[in-house]
């Protein structure tokens, strides 16, 4: 599973393109196997996926026949084999790279969306090496690129929808139906939103908060609307910055807008979170 500063990452990518953040990170989660790292020579680098076949077209003549040679490229894809282990994948690039290195840059897919290179223009990257470098940064950079991609090809209105087949058509293919990518997303967006839910109950919420409260419990509620997106200060006081960013909240989430914060409240705050807030202090 992922760790906290991915899952922080995750949820500011959410908050920013208006997903609720237990959505974006099943899609983390489906694409990733839950694992944005290998330890390769001694740095933590993004997984990668080297496409042979896309070498193959985006080589000139001469140095394609060199490529082919050195069981590099091939025009048909799933010829050239990637290893099990990322170490001997990203070997693989490094040989690719000794022959064409913008062509072999181009040719792999990077990072927690398998999003490939050859993408770096369409999605607005002011080079081929600075998409590269964004997801070599770390889980905000991978994050930052997987979330560009569903951007640019029309895909978030289905995130935003619930429409899980249709995402997952668009984002893994026709064929997505026969591996079960909808299911496993709706599955584990349902999981993440549970998982919430279970941690809020374990602790005892405060019941009711409202204007004049004061104290731990409205530390909670403050740091909740905070990262929900609502920003104001944490003072631990109920003023009328909090009840305004509150009722805000309320009105955004279908409910009752009165500026109060009871179970009704912190259940739908919990929901926007990866983990409710007030259970991290």
């Amino acid at each position: 599973m992922f760790d906290r500063s991915t899952m922080d990452a995750i949820a500011s990518a959410a908050r920013h393109c208006g997903l609720e953040p237990s959505t974006l990170l099943a899609v983390c989660e489906v694409e990733s196997g839950g694992k944005i790292y290998a330890r390769v020579n001694g740095r933590d680098e993004p997984l990668i996926r080297f496409e042979g076949h896309y070498f193959y077209r985006l080589l000139p003549a001469a140095r394609r026949n060199l490529a082919v040679t050195r069981g590099l490229a091939h025009r048909l894809a799933g010829k050239v084999a990637n290893p099990w282990r990322q170490a001997g994948r990203w070997r693989l690039l490094e040989k690719a790279n000794a022959i064409d290195r913008p062509a072999a840059l181009q040719s792999t897919s990077w990072g927690i969306g398998q999003v490939m290179g050859i993408h770096w223009q369409w999605l607005g990257y002011a080079s081929l090496d600075a998409m590269v470098d964004s997801a070599r940064s770390g889980a905000g950079g991978q994050v930052e690129l997987m979330v560009r991609y569903i951007e640019r090809a029309g895909l978030m209105a289905a995130l935003r929808e619930g429409d899980w087949a249709g995402f997952a058509r668009g984002y893994n293919g026709p064929g997505y139906a026969r591996h079960g990518y909808d299911v496993k997303l709706e599955a584990a967006k349902a999981r993440h939103q549970d998982q919430g839910m279970k941690r809020l109950r374990r602790r005892k919420a405060p019941c009711q908060l409202r204007l004049g409260s004061t104290g731990p419990g409205v530390t909670s509620l403050q740091s909740m609307l905070v990262q929900a997106g609502y920003p104001l200060a944490i003072d631990a006081d109920f003023g009328p910055a909090t009840e305004a960013a509150l009722i805000s909240f309320q009105l955004a989430a279908g409910l009752a807008a009165d500026g109060i914060a009871g179970p009704a409240t912190f259940e739908a705050l919990a929901r926007r979170l990866p983990q409710p807030a007030y259970l991290l202090a």
